[in-house]
């Protein structure tokens, strides 16, 4: 176990493309079906485009901030927390947790993905590029 030690300042990198992948993808694949999108959402063009525009670049920045920007980690998180939250509580808590749908009839369209990218998203926020919770000294 002690030789994965070495690799724990690097982890990091897991959360990120994680979140920085999904975010990255669906900014982008917004753009070119933004009055689409608005349609189907319910929302003006211009709040669809400005919700491609946070996405991509809240992706965008979680994985430059790796690289030793703290302040892009910090707004990557910033970015995206809303973004999960305005996720969550105008489409999926309604439909509770499960968003596998294995049985639940609810057609995968729960919180649980929803809520692992916020929490992702505000340890980013909170944490920035300090990985080992001692602050700044």
């Amino acid at each position: 176990m002690n030789q994965l030690r070495a690799f724990a300042p690097y982890s990091h990198w897991f959360l990120r493309v994680a979140l920085g992948s999904v975010f990255l993808y669906h900014g982008l694949t917004k753009f070119p079906v933004l009055g689409g999108m608005a349609e189907m959402m319910d929302m003006p063009v211009f709040v669809v485009g400005l919700l491609a525009i946070v996405e991509t670049l809240g992706g965008l920045f979680v994985l430059l901030g790796g690289f030793g920007w703290d302040w892009m980690t910090r707004l990557a998180g910033l970015f995206i927390a809303p973004v999960m939250l305005g996720a969550i509580f105008m489409v999926h808590l309604q439909h509770g947790w499960n968003s596998v749908n294995m049985g639940s009839g609810n057609m995968g369209r729960g919180m649980e993905f929803q809520f692992t990218l916020l929490m992702i998203a505000l340890y980013f926020l909170f944490v920035g590029n300090d990985h080992t919770g001692k602050g700044e000294e």
